[in-house]
C-alpha cells in the first residue's frame, strides 16, 4: 500500500506542473494513463471498474465528483477541477484526488477550495487505535459548517487495499465515539465533498456526473490512510503538504 501510495502521489506532482488551461478533460486523462502506464509501470485501477472506460474523474466547478473525460470539456481560466485517480501497483490500490485552481480563480472560490483541504486534514487528523469512525466525520463536517458550507452525505470514503472499494465506509459527518473503532493497519479514504451552498446533490443522465442542485460549486481533497500504532500515516501524501500536517500535530 505504501508503494502504490508513493507512486500516486507522483501522478499529481506531475500534474502540479501542467497547465491545465485550454486542455480538455480527455486530454488530461490520457496524458496521467500514458505517465501511470509507462513511467511508474502501473495500473490505472478505475478504467474498467463498473464499467468505466477512463482512468480517472474530472469534476469541475459545480459537478461534485464522477466527471467523465470528455473531449470538448475544455479547463479554462477561473475553474476549480477536482481530479480523483487511482492506482494499483503489485495487487494493492491507492485513491487519492485533488482540486486544483486554474488561472486566476476568485478569491470565494480560493477559500472554498482551502476549507475543502483542511477539513479532510482535520478528519485525517482523528485517526488513531481506538478512535472511532464517528470522530472523523465530525471533525470534518464541523470545520466546513463553522466557515460556512455543507458538506454532501451521499458519498463517503471507504475501505481499501486488494479491492477499491472495501469495507467500511467513511462518512464524512457523524457524532464523536460512535462507529466502528479504528484498529493498527486499517486502511481506508477520507474523502470529503465540501459544497459553496446546499448538500443536495444530483446525477445527471450519463449515470456518472453528480452535480450540486443549487448549480454552487463543490470542493473536494482525498487521501488513503492507515492506522498505525500510534496514529495515522498518509499513504498518498504529496510532498508540497507537508505543512498541512501542522494542521493535525
Amino acid at each position: 500500500m505504501r508503494i502504490s501510495g508513493k507512486l500516486l502521489a507522483c501522478v499529481f506532482e506531475m500534474l502540479d506542473g501542467q497547465d491545465l488551461a485550454g486542455m480538455s478533460t480527455l486530454e488530461v486523462n490520457d496524458l496521467v494513463e500514458r505517465f501511470i502506464t509507462f513511467d511508474l509501470a502501473a495500473r490505472p485501477a478505475s478504467k474498467g471498474q463498473y464499467g468505466f472506460k477512463f482512468v480517472l474523474n474530472c469534476s469541475m466547478n459545480h459537478v461534485v465528483c464522477h466527471g467523465v473525460p470528455d473531449p470538448g470539456e475544455i479547463i479554462r481560466d477561473g475553474d476549480i477541477i477536482n481530479l480523483d485517480i487511482t492506482l494499483e501497483k503489485n495487487g494493492f490500490i491507492a485513491d487519492s484526488s485533488k482540486t486544483y485552481l486554474v488561472g486566476n480563480v476568485p478569491p470565494a472560490t480560493k477559500r472554498l477550495v482551502k476549507i475543502a483541504q483542511e477539513a479532510m486534514w482535520k478528519g485525517i487528523g482523528q485517526v488513531r487505535p481506538g478512535a472511532h469512525l464517528g470522530d472523523i466525520g465530525f471533525a470534518i463536517e464541523r470545520h466546513a459548517k463553522k466557515n460556512g458550507y455543507s458538506v454532501v452525505r451521499d458519498y463517503c470514503g471507504h475501505g481499501i487495499g486488494r479491492e477499491m472499494h472495501e469495507d467500511p465506509q467513511v462518512l464524512n459527518y457523524g457524532r464523536r465515539g460512535t462507529g466502528m473503532k479504528l484498529r493498527e493497519g486499517m486502511v481506508f479514504t477520507i474523502e470529503p465533498m465540501i459544497n459553496q451552498g446546499t448538500r443536495g446533490v444530483s446525477t445527471q443522465a450519463d449515470g456518472w456526473t453528480v452535480v450540486t442542485n443549487d448549480r454552487k460549486l463543490s470542493a473536494q481533497f482525498e487521501h488513503t490512510v492507515a492506522v498505525t500504532r500510534d496514529g495515522f500515516e498518509v499513504l498518498t501524501l504529496r510532498r508540497d503538504e507537508m505543512p498541512m500536517l501542522a494542521l493535525v500535530a
